[in-house]
């Protein structure tokens, strides 16, 4: 159902979640809904997609959430669960298989806090672009995201690992991935600078099958932002 067109206003609702599936509300293009999609492969979880209009959104999408963002998990229960991170972390918990996250409580908390780090991290891949389309001196934000950027690289140098939480991909790895992914769609490859282990963990991720199997071409990308700058996002891009 991955590759569905999306559900507009007035579009009738899907059925219920059949037994033994998860349901991800999603939008194709959205890095958040990745980061769901990411775990849901990795974790090999049975699972249908139901891709939402987000400029023209069900009515029944919204009942189910008020907030009307993907991406939004349903059960077969009916149980209904959104925000990113929190889906992720249900997904972990509800499906024990291949375990993300880690199991030592300081571990686990050492992953939030470098996602709270992460999250002052992402607004820079909008600011930007936006900032360039508007004819703006961005030079200042991108020596900002540079230095964010550089921290992450001495980050990884400091662990000595392959990755952020060992030398095999834990729940930090995927929550970040999305923006890498989309680094040379928003023309910030350059802001990686000086970053060799960064680089090395980027061509790793890239080699990840749930990242491949969740994955877009930067062509494909650059389509989709462009239809949502001119104000007319094309969410079934492709299809």
């Amino acid at each position: 159902m991955s590759t569905e067109k999306c559900f507009a206003n007035g579009s009738a609702t899907p059925g219920p979640v059949p037994k033994g599936h998860i349901r991800l509300y999603s939008m194709r293009f959205c890095p958040f809904a990745q980061r769901t999609r990411l775990v849901l492969n990795a974790k090999g979880i049975t699972y249908d997609t139901v891709n939402i209009h987000l400029k023209d959104k069900p009515d029944w999408f919204l009942e189910k959430n008020p907030l009307g963002l993907v991406p939004t998990l349903e059960t077969p229960a009916g149980e209904v669960i959104y925000e990113s991170p929190i889906t992720c972390e249900y997904l972990d918990e509800v499906y024990p298989e291949k375990k993300l996250l880690p199991s030592s409580p300081f571990a686990k908390a050492q992953q939030k806090m470098m996602l709270e780090h992460f999250s002052k991290v992402t607004p820079y891949f909008y600011k930007i672009p936006m900032g360039r389309r508007n004819g703006e001196d961005v030079s200042g934000l991108e020596a900002e995201l540079k230095e964010k950027l550089a921290k992450l690289n001495e980050d990884l140098a400091n662990k000595k690992t392959k990755f952020f939480g060992g030398d095999s991909i834990t729940m930090i790895d995927y929550m970040m991935w999305p923006w890498f992914e989309r680094l040379e769609t928003f023309e910030l490859q350059h802001c990686l600078g000086s970053t060799p282990e960064l680089k090395k963990w980027t061509a790793r991720m890239l080699e990840d099958p749930a990242v491949k199997a969740t994955m877009y071409s930067t062509d494909t990308y650059k389509a989709f932002y462009k239809s949502y700058v001119d104000g007319k996002p094309d969410y079934d891009y492709g299809l």
